[in-house]
């Protein structure tokens, strides 16, 4: 208990997921119109502040104290009882409360440039209550239906992504399509994009190796496979799309490179660098065809969250139990 070398570690993991959001901002802001941007942006940084409070108040109670196999109690409402002299128990409450805020932040994509700033701050609120907690307490609490059943996810394939994606196609399918983007919708800043995605992949590091809870071999090779995923997607979506359209993208490569890092999520934990270099490669080529596939559907998924973190989730977690290795 309190391993001042694995707390160190952990602070700083912490500190890499947050730093995914105000990414998120940018990648997602880079990719709207512009009259859109600042709104878009401040659908992620708004939920640096609000899914802190909720998590403190109830979401961290509801998703790992004890209560049955679907659900958490409120015995630790408000973090009661929360042992102040524990540093594991405390990093753990900060680590996971990261994952808890960008996670509805991915969502904001699947509506931007046609969803009420006050309205997402009461979904925000319900969604984490009533969706993101339970699922968490199921893959990842002691007690949860899943995690008793062996389910593997290391870092949040599931919990995070795959949520997040599912969550996508149902409000892109309740909103309906913007209005006048009949000839398509150009990205106001590539900057931007390519900014958030490099912010992205940074603080990856720390979603993915943070999930080992300790500094040791197996956080290690974790940021190895995370970064040998990224970096096979991203070229593998690079190279499809020249051979569609006759040119490369620097948007088709941001979105590749998340892609990669989306899959290698729930295996980061459990693969090595061949599984991860097949599981990122596999990323890039279905993430692009789903962008494809969805454009020909009319579902206005503006940012393409379920083709990347819903597909790329869903890849991930198969080829978890492909590739899992002792």
């Amino acid at each position: 208990m309190n391993d001042t070398g694995n707390l160190a570690w952990m602070i700083t993991a912490s500190a890499l997921v947050l730093l995914m959001t105000p990414g998120l901002a940018f990648f997602y802001g880079g990719l709207v119109r512009a009259k859109n941007i600042v709104n878009t942006m401040m659908f992620s940084f708004i939920s640096m502040g609000l899914a802190t409070i909720v998590w403190v108040l109830w979401g961290y109670s509801l998703a790992f104290s004890g209560g049955g196999p679907f659900i958490g109690n409120l015995e630790m409402i408000g973090l009661n009882g929360l042992d102040v002299t524990d540093g594991d128990a405390i990093i753990f409450v900060a680590f996971q409360g990261m994952f808890a805020i960008i996670t509805p932040a991915l969502i904001t994509g699947a509506f931007a440039e046609r969803f009420k700033f006050s309205t997402y701050m009461v979904f925000l609120v319900l969604w984490l209550t009533f969706v993101y907690a339970p699922i968490c307490h199921w893959v990842w609490a002691a007690d949860g239906w899943l995690f008793k059943r062996g389910a593997l996810d290391f870092a949040g394939g599931t919990v995070v992504h795959i949520n997040a994606g599912i969550a996508a196609v149902a409000a892109a399918w309740l909103l309906g399509p913007r209005r006048n983007i009949s000839s398509g919708v150009e990205p106001h800043s590539v900057p931007f994009v390519l900014l958030g995605a490099g912010l992205l992949w940074f603080g990856w590091f720390g979603f993915n190796a943070g999930s080992e809870l300790a500094s040791d071999a197996r956080a290690t090779m974790a940021f190895l496979v995370t970064n040998i995923a990224a970096g096979t997607a991203l070229t593998v979506w690079v190279i499809l799309q020249y051979i569609k359209t006759g040119r490369f993208s620097a948007v088709g490569a941001a979105s590749g490179a998340v892609g990669g890092l989306v899959a290698i999520t729930p295996a980061s934990g459990f693969v090595n660098p061949l599984g991860a270099l097949v599981i990122g490669a596999g990323a890039g080529a279905l993430c692009y065809g789903a962008v494809i596939v969805r454009s020909n559907f009319n579902l206005d998924d503006a940012l393409e969250v379920f083709p990347v973190h819903g597909i790329g989730g869903i890849w991930g977690a198969i080829m978890t139990g492909v590739f899992a290795v002792e």
